[in-house]
C-alpha cells in the first residue's frame, strides 16, 4: 500500500510548517496555529501586553498573600535558571509575594545554570529547596527513553519537576504554585512533537520494558494526583502570573541580566545540557522537529518578532557543531555508554508514543466531568 507524501507548506503568518503533521492551512495559507491563537489567545495577550490585566493581577496577588498568612511562604516557584522562571521570581518578589524556590536537579544542569540559580536566590533573598535525583535511577530511565525511540525523551526531567513543586506546597500548606508558562512567548507547541510528560503510566511502562533498574526513589506522580488530587482536593492552584502583565521576552532577558546577574544560554531552555542537546540535535536529526519554529512563531503572534526576522534566525544556529560534539561526548560518558552506542540509539527508527501504554483513565474522567472526580476520590483512586 502506498503512503501519500504531504506537500511541504509553511504558514504565511508564522514560520510553522508541515514538520508538524497535524498542522492545516486555510485558503489563504494561514496555519491552524495562527488561527487558533487569534480565536482563543490573541485578546488575552493583547490585554496583558497593554497592561489591561494588571487589575486582575492585583486581585490574584492579594489572594495568594491571604492564603499564606501565618506561613513561612505564600507560594512555590519552580526555578530552572531559564528566562521565564527567573523573570517570574523577580516579579513575584516585586509584587510583595514570599515564594519558596524549588528546583529539580536532574544531573544535567550546566555550570551557567547553577550560577544563574545561585545569583537569583541570593539577590532576591529566597529560600531554595533542591531535590537531587538518585543518578543511578535517572541515568537508567534516561537511557530507557532513548531506547524507546520516542520524541518526548526529556520526560524524565519534566515529569519530576511538577512533583517537587507539589510536594513542597503540601509540606508547607501552600495553596499557590507560580508557573512561568505564558502565552506571549510559548503559545505554540505541537502535540505531535512530544507527549504529556505527566503520564506516569507511560513513563513506568517504558522503564519496565527497557530499564535495568527499579525506580525506588525517582518521583513518579500519576495523572490523577497531578490533575485531581492536588489541584481539586487539596486546592493547590497553579497561577501563570506572566499572563497578567506585559511580558516581552527580549526585555525580560535584559532585565534579569541587569537585576539578577543572569547570563544568556543562547537558546530557549538551554540551561540544561541535556535539553540543549535534545532540542538542538536529537529532535531535529531523528524526527525533523525544530522547536525554534514554535518559539519564534509564538513571538511573531505576540508582535515581538517579525516573520522575516524569524526566517533569518532559522538560517543561523544557536547550537555550534563544536558544542554539539562536546555535549554528545559528555552525555554518552554520563550515561555510561560509548559515543557510538549513543549514536546508534539515535539512528533507530522513530517510534510514536502510542506504541507504549498511556493513561486513558484521566482522559475518561475529563470527559465525565466533576462528578467523576469526586467519585474517584471516594473510591480511593487518588491515593
Amino acid at each position: 500500500m502506498s503512503v501519500e507524501v504531504r506537500t511541504y507548506q509553511r504558514c504565511v503568518r508564522t514560520i510553522m510548517d508541515t514538520t508538524d503533521p497535524d498542522i492545516w492551512f486555510d485558503e489563504h495559507g494561514v496555519s491552524s496555529h495562527a488561527l487558533n491563537f487569534e480565536a482563543k489567545l490573541a485578546d488575552l495577550v493583547r490585554r496583558a501586553q497593554a497592561g489591561e490585566r494588571l487589575g486582575e493581577l492585583d486581585v490574584l496577588v492579594e489572594a495568594i498573600k491571604k492564603s499564606g498568612e501565618g506561613k513561612p511562604y505564600d507560594c512555590v516557584i519552580g526555578i530552572s535558571g531559564g528566562v521565564d522562571s527567573s523573570y517570574l521570581a523577580l516579579q513575584a518578589v516585586k509584587l510583595g509575594l514570599r515564594p519558596l524556590a524549588v528546583h529539580f536537579d536532574s544531573g544535567w544542569n550546566s555550570e551557567l545554570a547553577v550560577d544563574n540559580i545561585h545569583n537569583l536566590v541570593t539577590r532576591l533573598g529566597l529560600d531554595l529547596y533542591t531535590h537531587v535525583v538518585d543518578w543511578r535511577e535517572m541515568k537508567d530511565l534516561q537511557l530507557s527513553f532513548f531506547k524507546a525511540s520516542v520524541a518526548n525523551a526529556d520526560t524524565p526531567t519534566d515529569h519530576a519537576f511538577g512533583w517537587v513543586a507539589y510536594s513542597q506546597a503540601k509540606k508547607y500548606g501552600i495553596k499557590y504554585i507560580l508557573s512561568g508558562s505564558n502565552f506571549a512567548s510559548e503559545s505554540i507547541l505541537p502535540e505531535a512533537w512530544g507527549y504529556d510528560a505527566g503520564d506516569a503510566r507511560q513513563l513506568t511502562a517504558i522503564q519496565r520494558r527497557f530499564g535495568t533498574v527499579k525506580l525506588k526513589t525517582y518521583p513518579v506522580m500519576g495523572l490523577l494526583k497531578r490533575n485531581l488530587w492536588y489541584p481539586v482536593f487539596r486546592r493547590i492552584h497553579t497561577a501563570a502570573l506572566l499572563n497578567y502583565m506585559p511580558y516581552v521576552y527580549k526585555d525580560a532577558k535584559r532585565i534579569i541580566a541587569d537585576e539578577l546577574g543572569w547570563r544568556d544560554y543562547g537558546g530557549k531552555h538551554y540551561e540544561s545540557v541535556f535539553t540543549r542537546y535534545f532540542q538542538g540535535y536529537y529532535l531535529p536529526r531523528k524526527f525533523g522537529f525544530d522547536k525554534r519554529l514554535a518559539h519564534y512563531s509564538s513571538l511573531i503572534l505576540s508582535d515581538q518578532m517579525t516573520r522575516d526576522e524569524a526566517l533569518a534566525l532559522l538560517e543561523t544556529t544557536n547550537y555550534p557543531e563544536e558544542l554539539r560534539k562536546q555535549d554528545h561526548e559528555f552525555i554518552a560518558k554520563k550515561l555510561g555508554v560509548t559515543v557510538d552506542a549513543l549514536e546508534e540509539l539515535y539512528g533507530a527508527p522513530p517510534v510514536d508514543y502510542t506504541a507504549y501504554p498511556v493513561d486513558n483513565l484521566w482522559r475518561f474522567i475529563q470527559r465525565l466531568g466533576a462528578p467523576a472526580a469526586r467519585l474517584a476520590g471516594r473510591i480511593g483512586l487518588l491515593k
